[in-house]
């Protein structure tokens, strides 16, 4: 039997009403990332820009209804807005019941999962195995549109396996557009359902922007974002102007550059959005977030399940060796505090200083 979960199992966090006039597929948005972007990853995100959309990991429907924990699959913080709960799953009533969940805990909108290619998923028709089943798609779509009233989107590739014509591609979105989805985010590039691992899917099948920009100018009045092998948000600016003789796009979305390199973010309020304020630096980011860490130990959490997301905040600078190296060693021990968050950083700034003091000299 069916655990009921129609009521939150607590007090759900309501979006602010100015987020609901948007979809999550225009402006910039980091990317849903499995094991990456769950609760604490989004509140470090937050603290470096108050705009951009942010993404949970992907949730399956079975463990929404199934899984009888709510707070540990789709839990959140209310400063993580505006944010996408990523749902997978093919079972259009299912994922009604889900989405619905997700706009009472508090999400800014609803997407599904058309575009993972691991064979877990494929084995229970979610993912990218999807894009063979358009009209499928298509019934989810209007089940959730029909059970929520906060946007409601879905993430896929260009095609998988032989596909080879862009009028296949178009068919798709036709289908989600007709039962109507608001907008859709394309990684662009297609998904090898055999053959590739999930990691090789990400960067062997060559990228084909074009494609994305002309499904926006295919469907004019469809929030259309791009996905895919831009390294940062400057460089994703290229797809916000007419792209190959092409209409321009609505939004840019990275993934894994943003988790490597997370201070990237400091600069998309300002790039994307024309935001005056400054973002904080790294420094004032670990104090902000030191109250976070404090509050999180007294739940009975780790320093770990946390400085996990940060491994990469001093990437390409003097000391992040030191500041990644230290983190691993000493983060995960039951009785570590702020104070190993602290003494990282305190090797960040040594090295900095010997590095100014050699520049100096020289």
């Amino acid at each position: 039997m069916l655990q009921n979960h129609d009521a939150p199992q607590k007090a759900p966090i309501q979006p602010a009403p100015l987020i609901r006039q948007a979809t999550g597929a225009s402006g910039f948005a980091v990317a849903p990332m499995l094991d990456w972007t769950d609760k604490h990853c989004r509140v470090i995100y937050r603290l470096l820009t108050k705009q951009a959309w942010l993404y949970s990991e992907m949730v399956t429907t079975g463990a929404m209804i199934y899984g009888n924990n709510l707070a540990r699959f789709i839990g959140r913080d209310e400063r993580d807005a505006p944010v996408v709960l990523q749902l997978g799953g093919s079972n259009p009533n299912e994922l009604a019941r889900c989405a619905k969940l997700g706009q009472d805990w508090g999400y800014s909108a609803i997407n599904l999962n058309v575009g993972c290619p691991s064979d877990r998923v494929q084995n229970n028709l979610m993912g990218a195995c999807l894009m063979a089943h358009p009209q499928l798609v298509g019934d989810c779509v209007d089940a959730m549109k029909q059970a929520v009233d906060i946007p409601v989107t879905v993430k896929h590739r260009i095609g998988i396996d032989q596909q080879e014509d862009l009028a296949t591609l178009l068919a798709f979105v036709a289908a989600c557009e007709k039962r109507g989805v608001d907008g859709v985010i394309i990684h662009a590039r297609k998904a090898w359902l055999k053959g590739l691992s999930p990691k090789e899917n990400r960067e062997i099948p060559p990228l084909n922007y074009p494609w994305v920009h002309q499904v926006k100018q295919a469907f004019a009045n469809l929030d259309v974002m791009i996905n895919g092998g831009i390294k940062t948000p400057e460089d994703g600016l290229v797809h916000l102007n007419d792209y190959a003789g092409f209409p321009a796009v609505d939004g840019v979305m990275l993934g894994r550059a943003i988790y490597e390199q997370p201070y990237l973010l400091a600069q998309v309020d300002r790039l994307y959005y024309g935001g005056n304020s400054t973002a904080p630096t790294r420094e004032a980011l670990l104090q902000q977030l030191y109250p976070y860490i404090e509050q999180h130990l007294q739940q009975g959490g780790r320093v770990s399940h946390i400085t996990r997301h940060m491994m990469g905040l001093f990437h390409g600078m003097p000391g992040g060796r030191l500041w990644r190296r230290y983190l691993s060693e000493h983060a995960g021990r039951a009785d570590a505090g702020v104070e190993v968050v602290e003494t990282a950083y305190q090797l960040v700034k040594q090295a900095i200083a010997q590095q100014e003091a050699r520049d100096a000299l020289s």
